[in-house]
């Protein structure tokens, strides 16, 4: 009789497995961001956070593993279980930038990783310390070349290293980096005046531009951005510039598809709501959502593109 049981069972278990597993999600999930706190990456990683769980009715909890341009974060993620409970909110850097930037990577981009949804665009500006006696971009240009090698850019991800070095390639420059683990380190470097320009991104830029702190020269996108209408952008003066971060949800490979698209489906509900669109625009952020579909060729597509920024503007893999 036990043994009969214990056969009956066995085969319910095999037959049935949807009826007797979890609900997703059943417990919190963890929402790894690529960068440190106070980026922007973070600022708005915290945002999608919230409201994801209040949509999702589970926590959705914020883990920082900022390192290595993103590398140590996608490491970490391409690593663990498939299960819906650990997401990955990163940017072009790790998915875009780095296969061209380093020689070895320690993940794969394309085949570690499910897209789950983009979220949306992170426009950089071009900005100096108001002690530089410039107030233009074609100011700042002839300046460096009567000073080569004498003005210092920080840079604390791809999309900044491969902005002022696009700048130095295509104007003739010598301005010399200087890396930082995190933006919030070197915008207030740059306020401090141990440097003395910067392409970063709206986020961690804007507040000391808006209290005097920083001076804007421009914006690295070919159209003027809807944030800042008035401020020039770096196509007016050096043609054919245009660059801008994008960033988005991933989960580990192999997840399963029912959670990929429970998760597109409430990631970009949530992005249609209005204020959630207003507190991205607050923290600089452009609400531009993909769904799963139109995200996987997005990302295949952008690999190529920041592939042509790195090498015209003569970066070297690491």
């Amino acid at each position: 009789m036990t043994r009969l049981l214990f056969t009956l069972a066995l085969i319910l278990s095999t037959a049935f497995p949807r009826a007797l597993a979890e609900p997703y999600p059943s417990k919190p999930i963890r929402l790894v961001i690529a960068f440190a706190a106070g980026s922007a990456t973070d600022a708005a990683g915290r945002v999608l956070a919230q409201a994801l769980s209040q949509r999702l009715g589970q926590s959705v909890i914020v883990d920082n593993r900022a390192g290595a341009n993103g590398q140590i974060a996608a490491t970490m993620v391409a690593g663990s279980p498939a299960d819906g409970y650990t997401l990955f909110m990163t940017t072009n850097s790790t998915h875009s930038a780095n296969p061209h930037l380093y020689k070895n990577l320690p993940y794969d981009p394309i085949k570690d990783f499910d897209p789950i949804a983009r979220v949306g665009l992170l426009p950089f500006m071009l900005v100096v310390n108001p002690s530089l006696p410039v107030n233009s971009t074609r100011e700042l240009i002839d300046y460096a070349r009567k000073n080569p090698g004498k003005l210092s850019y920080g840079t604390a991800s791809t999309a900044s290293l491969i902005g002022a070095e696009t700048i130095n390639a295509m104007a003739g420059l010598d301005m010399v980096g200087v890396g930082y683990k995190a933006s919030p380190q070197a915008i207030l470097d740059l306020v401090a005046g141990r440097l003395q320009v910067m392409v970063a991104d709206f986020t961690t830029a804007m507040p000391q531009v808006k209290a005097g702190k920083l001076r804007i020269l421009a914006v690295m996108t070919a159209k003027r951005s809807a944030l800042l209408p008035d401020v020039p952008t770096m196509d007016e003066t050096l043609k054919g510039f245009d660059m801008i971060s994008w960033n988005g949800v991933f989960a580990p490979a192999g997840t399963p598809k029912e959670i990929i698209a429970r998760l597109a489906r409430d990631t970009l509900a949530v992005l249609a709501q209005p204020e959630i669109g207003r507190q991205f625009s607050a923290i600089g952020f452009e609400v531009e959502p993909m769904d799963t579909e139109a995200f996987v060729r997005f990302v295949r597509e952008q690999i190529g593109y920041w592939g042509k920024l790195i090498r015209a503007a003569k970066i070297q893999p690491e």
